[in-house]
């Protein structure tokens, strides 16, 4: 006799961005870092030394290149709230195209010209959920630093909700960003 096997999963609690917010105020979020990806709390892990590593180079790197005023390290993003009120990112570290002494607020995709995160074994959903979310929003460029292939995956043209263009660019190889073509970095420098 056949056993029927039923594939309906829990029910979830999927949040808004105003819904975290209410949780913010009230406290319940205070010991807990996430981020509010397609309307569920994603916890923040903690980073290990290969990641802290290659971040603090990339962010080093950008401060070089684009200025302390137009980097900033984990941030919130605010993807266009009406079309995306489930989603609030916190890319490793982002480039902006003006001064944060000018924003108003969390920093909207018309003002980056880089978001850049650092992959380790959640390399699938970076690439995929967070470079879908990315797309959509439309940001022009967005880098994943791939820890366990040491390269750096470089997406670019956001159209109909995906990058058009992606490439992977390995240890020997130069990159750089759209933002200051004629500056380039070795990719195996930034691990």
């Amino acid at each position: 006799m056949e056993i029927p096997i039923s594939f309906d999963a829990p029910p979830q609690k999927f949040w808004t961005r105003e819904g975290c917010a209410v949780l913010e105020r009230t406290g319940v979020l205070d010991q807990v870092r996430y981020e509010l990806i397609e309307g569920e709390l994603i916890l923040k892990m903690g980073k290990n030394l290969p990641h802290m590593r290659a971040l603090s180079v990339l962010t080093g790197w950008l401060y070089s290149v684009f200025g302390m005023l137009f980097v900033m390290p984990e941030p919130s993003l605010d993807l266009n709230p009406e079309d995306n009120p489930k989603s609030e990112p916190q890319p490793d570290v982002l480039v902006l195209n003006c001064s944060i002494r000018t924003l108003s607020g969390r920093p909207r995709p018309e003002e980056l010209l880089l978001v850049a995160e650092v992959s380790g074994e959640f390399l699938g959903f970076d690439l995929m959920v967070k470079g879908g979310l990315y797309a959509r929003a439309g940001i022009a460029e967005y880098w994943i630093l791939d820890l366990n292939e040491r390269r750096v995956i470089v997406h670019r043209r956001p159209e109909g909700g995906q990058y058009l263009e992606r490439w992977a660019y390995l240890e020997e190889e130069m990159v750089s960003n759209l933002g200051a073509p004629e500056v380039s970095i070795r990719v195996g420098d930034l691990f």
